[in-house]
């Protein structure tokens, strides 16, 4: 294993912007689960492990979850090989303690941030829920949850946006868990994009009813990361670059599960629903919108699977509610600017990715000056602060820039 070199401190960035980034990550620290969970269920919950080659691990349900060093970056030397497995001590504090991350994201810049967990948990809670255990996996997904609560948000309410997971593998159980989270005030939760690539019904079938409706109820976000389903293996060229390829197509990923979710029809039963696609990007949303326009309006193709009359009282066509029940959200889409107005600007988000490998931190307000050269004050306001607080009911505080 190579030599993990932490760089010194940045210095603060020069603030442009107030920002709300609405995909970050936390690395699960080793503590997280001690006291949460029941005692009969305490010793097979998550633990970390130390391997003979002195690395790092989670042990769970009989797998191991290595820290991948992509999950973890920020703050490391160029000669670090990203890929090798890490120990806590190898990544910047601010990865897996909220007290030090609040600190980076002074350094960055960054006002607020909605934290997505990461392998041990899943991007949406998957590996608790596919536990063989239901009542250990439920059990898992409760402790994240309140140490989410307590220890990462309970200091800084006012940055971090409280976003939950839930259980996957019972609708019942799910439902119930949005609601908990929601009187407590949480207002996102992390779905599957895809349910089926992990096992479940697809949401065609209903089994998500009360998931969905829990969420369109208490007014909880639904954030759809992209790689929250997993990526089969069917989709990879196994002798090829999995990682260059898996990542040029994230942007695909999100268009894949924007159209299923929007033809699945939730958004427009429930017109409160809102759902927000997690470094999904920009560049695709104007083109479905266009292909949602002819096949609808021209070809006919859709016309027979969405519905019309009482179901659909205002006559909305599939893009109306494309642009009206999902937000997009973008990390770097230089390319979208300039037709920003077919997305809405009101429907863009931003982010900045903290401690991945495609992460803007700690020169995000630099980066963010160069993107945003060419939007008004108001629209800069938009995409980087007003619209985030709005859908995630998030404060902001009392001088905002521009």
């Amino acid at each position: 294993m190579s030599e993990v070199v932490l760089l010194p401190d940045p210095a603060p960035a020069e603030v442009r912007y107030t920002l709300i980034s609405v995909d970050d990550h936390l690395v699960e620290p080793p503590h997280l689960f001690e006291g949460r969970v029941p005692a009969a269920l305490a010793d097979a919950a998550p633990r970390v492990r130390t391997t003979s080659k002195g690395n790092e691990i989670w042990v769970f349900d009989g797998e191991a979850y290595p820290q991948v060093g992509l999950n973890a970056v920020v703050g490391r030397s160029a000669e670090s090989s990203p890929m090798d497995p890490v120990r806590f001590d190898q990544m910047r504090r601010g990865c897996w303690d909220p007290v030090a991350r609040v600190a980076d994201m002074d350094l960055g810049g960054i006002w607020a941030s909605v934290n997505f967990p990461s392998q041990i948990t899943g991007f949406c809670g998957s590996v608790y829920s596919a536990c063989s255990d239901p009542a250990l996996g439920l059990a898992c997904v409760r402790a994240y949850n309140d140490w989410y609560a307590e220890e990462w948000v309970g200091g800084f309410p006012d940055r971090f946006v409280p976003i939950g997971i839930t259980y996957l593998a019972d609708p019942a159980a799910a439902a119930a868990e949005i609601r908990r989270n929601a009187e407590r005030g949480f207002t996102a939760v992390s779905l599957p994009e895809q349910p089926q690539r992990l096992g479940y019904p697809t949401l065609h079938s209903g089994w998500w009813d009360p998931v969905v409706e829990a969420c369109a109820e208490t007014g909880t976000v639904v954030c759809l990361h992209v790689g929250s389903s997993g990526i089969t293996t069917e989709d990879l060229p196994l002798d090829g670059p999995l990682v260059e390829f898996t990542a040029t197509l994230f942007s695909a990923l999100s268009l894949h599960a924007c159209t299923d979710w929007l033809w699945s029809g939730y958004p427009l039963r429930y017109p409160e629903l809102r759902i927000a696609m997690s470094e999904g990007g920009l560049g695709w949303v104007p083109m479905l919108a266009d292909r949602l326009d002819y096949i609808y309006e021209v070809s006919g193709h859709g016309r027979g699977a969405w519905p019309s009359g009482a179901a659909n009282p205002e006559g909305l066509g599939p893009t109306d509610v494309l642009l009206r029940n999902f937000w997009f959200c973008s990390l770097d889409d230089p390319s979208i600017w300039p037709i920003r107005d077919r997305i809405g600007v009101d429907h863009i988000l931003l982010e900045v990715d903290y401690p991945h490998a495609d992460s803007t931190w700690p020169d995000t307000q630099r980066f963010l000056a160069d993107r945003l050269a060419d939007l008004s004050d108001d629209e800069a306001r938009r995409v980087t602060h007003r619209n985030a607080a709005e859908l995630f009911r998030h404060p902001l505080p009392e001088e905002t820039l521009p």
